[in-house]
Formats: C-alpha cells, structure tokens, sequence
C-alpha cells in the first residue's frame, strides 16, 4: 500500500471508528426519546464514514495530499478547545455556557485581529452571543433537543 492512500486511509478509519462510537452512545443511552435527534445523525455521519472509508481503501480517494504538518499544529489548539470545553465542561457548566466559552475561546484563537484592540473584542463577543442565539433557537426552539444540563442550564 502506498503512502499516498495511507493519508487517505488513516483518516478514514479515524472518522470510521469516532462515528461508531458516537451511533454506538446514540442507541445506547437513555432516555431513549431524548437522543432520537442525535441518533439520525449518528447514523448518517455512519454511512457517510463507511463510503469515505471504502473510497480510501480501494484508492478511489485521490483528492489531496492529507494533511501537512504545520496545518496539524495549528488545528490543536482549537481541538483542545473544543475538547475540554464541550464534551467534558458541558456537564459541570452546561451545554450552553460551555458551547459559548467554546466559540469565544476558539474564535479568539484563530481572529487574526490584535489581541490588544478593544474594538475586536467587542466584536468577537457579539458575533459569539450571535451564533449561541442562532444554536439555542435552533436546538431549543426548532428541533426541541434535550441538551446537557449542567450549573447554568
């Protein structure tokens, strides 16, 4: 096997294996009603796996040639973010409150505006307070999805 399709394959079988996982937890967690949401899209991120993973291995993948790197670098930050504060925060502070820190943390991160200006921070907080309205109508209001309670909310 080549090294080329191994840049294909490796990320295939990570995807594969995080989406079995995750339609794993969806079927197996309860209430049962709660996670019906999550589990037609556990399941159709399943199926998208399995094809991406199916195309890496028969070489059919021929987009691209992985990922360099500096791009695997600059991408951990933002990991570590979204890591820490939405899958293990969100318990302790809420779906909410731990997605808001999120999106700051990672927006602040990744803004190649200055750190020093005011005026950014002004702006990267209302685009935050933005795209948590958007998410909170969207699960709350549109899709009625249980989200993870936590200290506030």
């Amino acid at each position: 096997m080549t090294s080329h399709r191994m840049q294909h394959l490796v990320p295939a079988s990570i995807v594969l294996g995080l989406a079995t996982i995750v339609a794993w937890l969806s079927f197996t967690q309860e209430p049962a009603e709660a996670f019906l949401f999550p589990r037609i899209i556990a399941v159709v991120f399943m199926v998208l796996a399995i094809w991406n993973f199916i195309r890496a291995a028969t070489g059919l993948a021929k987009v691209g040639r992985g990922i360099e790197k500096q791009d695997a670098i600059n991408l951990m930050p933002g990991l570590i973010v979204m890591l820490v504060l939405v899958f293990w925060a969100a318990r302790a502070l809420g779906f909410y409150v731990s997605s808001t820190l999120a999106f700051f943390a990672v927006y602040s991160l990744y803004d190649p505006a200055p750190l020093a200006s005011t005026r950014d921070w002004l702006k990267r907080a209302v685009v935050t307070a933005a795209f948590m309205a958007v998410i909170y109508a969207l699960f709350s209001l549109v899709l009625q999805v249980q989200t993870p309670r936590g200290l506030f909310i």
